[in-house]
């Protein structure tokens, strides 16, 4: 039975090699696009496929307190590759060890408007060159 009380923690290494924990974060959603279409012919249906090339993308809000909405937007700004990891912290309720995403680019970055119930977020949307995935005993790489 999970009890649920770990946690995953996301972070991004700079250019200098160093690991920086992205917090506090509201939510990280990365995305897989693994296209594939038919090849069909007049005597067989399905003879073959045919893979698009893959599109790895990434969602993140996190509230703008503390320095890193800002770090993110300088990578943003000065358009500098970065690698986004994704990995179980504590506990053993995650289906994955880790995700890495490889050679990040922040494409969009849009502030919420600020209130009074609460601290102002920003989103940052992005994609990754490659990735890779550890959890059940494999490891993937994509591409």
């Amino acid at each position: 039975m999970n009890d649920w009380n770990s946690r995953l923690v996301v972070s991004y290494t700079d250019e200098d090699n160093n690991e920086v924990t992205i917090t506090p974060i509201d939510s990280f959603t990365p995305t897989f696009t693994l296209s594939a279409e038919p090849v069909h012919s007049i005597e067989k249906t399905h003879l073959g496929v045919i893979y698009s090339p893959q599109s790895l993308t990434f969602n993140m809000t996190v509230k703008t307190i503390g320095p890193v909405a800002a770090q993110l937007t300088a990578l943003a700004i000065e358009r500098k590759l970065f690698d986004l990891k994704l990995q179980r912290q504590d506990g053993t309720d995650w289906a994955f060890d880790k995700i890495v995403m490889t050679d990040c680019v922040i494409t969009s970055s849009g502030p919420s408007s600020t209130s009074v119930s609460g601290p102002p977020t920003a989103t940052f949307s992005g994609f990754s060159l490659a990735a890779s995935a550890e959890g059940a005993g494999a490891t993937v790489d994509a591409p």
